[in-house]
């Protein structure tokens, strides 16, 4: 019995043991599980979307203690802001969005479909006006938000007004505006549930400061789409572009209107990518570019096909940014015209010698069959005879040479004696010798 008993405690023994073990190798292996910090900045795009797209996998994928977005964005295309809040959703992980200066809407979105949000000090959230602003459009974006809201425990009401200026909130917003709220708002009206003055602050208010971190990175081609789609860096395409285009009218050398039509295909090709617009955008701005390059290479000076082409590279254009940017742009469109008029007038300046420049003025140098005029103003006071009636413009000889001579209105019978009065180019002035004008 003794024995037995003996027996039952080492087997407790060793089980307390190893359950301790387990639970040690288990707090061992969670405190070694990373931190996924997903960068949320900037415009809110296709290629943000793949990012947090594969964080969420990879964060699934190591069993992460928590997802961390770190938001300061005003916002982007719905689509790719709806995108994220489904892959958000799909996380193992807590999900913390660091507001560390605005969450406008799109972003505002994302970080409502977080389930922690921590607002830095002077930051701000909402702002979700949507574009266009149809009913069906504000009703599905408002709905969206209402959702996120409801899932993380939000006030649905606070989250629709963001979108919705009908909504009255008295306390927060005045009648007929998009509601923001400041960090203060945010947390009083528990929008957000707290506040950390830096990223590293809001992960050790988490007990995920010594945590280790992994940062997703952009690919590549997402990070020249994103860079080629910054309105600045549009417009230097769009300059670019169409400043060659027009360079290749004056030279028709083909140089200046492949790294137009480069530039150009850069711009498209970026802004498809990225997710802006679609092969519509592509299919116009191609037969814009057939149309220009017929009109300067195939039937030069018809213009139907010029002037057809330029409406679809600019209709393109515009289509491009997407229809919520359209006064974005237009901005950018029309800057790109200024810098292309001001690029095109250096130009003619520093190399007037172009097949256009030369249509409207003389060549600098003379080709190599132009003769200039003889040199007549040794013939000044020369006497001659009249070979033909001159009346007033006839041949004289002088000095045994046959020239083209004019009268100063009067007529001479041919053989009279002349004289030289004066000579202006190539035109000799002569009259009789027995008028006594001549000194």
């Amino acid at each position: 019995m003794r024995s037995l008993r003996a027996w039952v405690a080492l087997a407790l023994s060793l089980s307390g043991l190893g359950g301790f073990a387990v639970s040690a190798v288990a707090s061992a292996a969670s405190s070694q599980a990373p931190v996924v910090i997903v960068p949320i900045h900037g415009m809110v795009d296709d290629g943000m979307r793949h990012l947090v797209e594969r964080a969420v996998a990879e964060a699934n994928r190591v069993h992460a203690r928590a997802i961390v977005l770190d938001v300061n964005s005003t916002g982007g295309l719905l689509a790719d802001a709806f995108a994220i809040k489904d892959a958000i959703y799909s996380a193992k992980e807590p999900v913390i969005a660091y507001d560390e200066r605005r969450a406008y809407s799109s972003a505002a979105l994302i970080s409502m479909a977080s389930n922690t949000i921590v607002m830095a000090p002077g930051a701000s959230i909402g702002a979700a006006q949507p574009h266009p602003t149809t009913k069906e459009l504000v009703s599905a974006v408002k709905a969206e938000f209402e959702s996120a809201a409801q899932r993380n425990h939000r006030n649905p009401t606070l989250a629709a007004a963001m979108v919705d200026p009908s909504i009255d909130l008295p306390g927060y917003k005045p009648s007929g505006a998009y509601l923001t709220l400041n960090t203060a708002d945010a947390l009083r009206s528990g929008i957000a549930q707290a506040q950390a003055p830096s990223l590293d602050a809001a992960l050790a208010a988490f007990h995920l400061a010594n945590a280790p971190r992994l940062t997703p990175q952009y690919t590549w081609g997402e990070e020249l789409a994103r860079f080629a789609t910054m309105p600045e860096i549009s417009g230097l395409l769009l300059t670019i572009g169409m400043l060659g285009l027009i360079i290749e009218m004056q030279t028709l050398h083909g140089i200046a209107g492949t790294i137009g039509v480069a530039a150009l295909a850069l711009f498209f090709g970026t802004h498809v990518y990225a997710g802006f617009s679609n092969g519509l955008v592509i299919a116009l701005a191609i037969v814009g570019l057939i149309g220009i390059l017929w009109e300067l290479h195939v039937v030069p000076g018809h213009g139907v096909p010029g002037v057809l082409g330029a409406m679809a590279l600019v209709a393109a254009v515009l289509l491009a940014f997407g229809l919520p940017f359209f006064f974005v742009a237009v901005e950018t469109f029309s800057t790109a015209v200024i810098l292309t008029a001001i690029g095109f007038a250096l130009f003619t300046r520093l190399v007037p010698e172009n097949a256009w420049m030369q249509k409207l003025t003389l060549a600098a140098v003379q080709g190599p069959d132009y003769v200039t005029s003889s040199d007549f103003s040794s013939l000044r006071g020369a006497i001659g005879t009249a070979s033909s009636f001159l009346r007033p413009a006839g041949v004289a000889s002088i000095d045994g040479k046959r020239v083209d001579v004019l009268t100063e209105g009067e007529f001479i019978q041919a053989g009279t004696p002349i004289r030289v009065t004066r000579v202006e180019g190539a035109r000799i002035f002569v009259e009789p010798v027995t008028l006594p004008s001549y000194k």
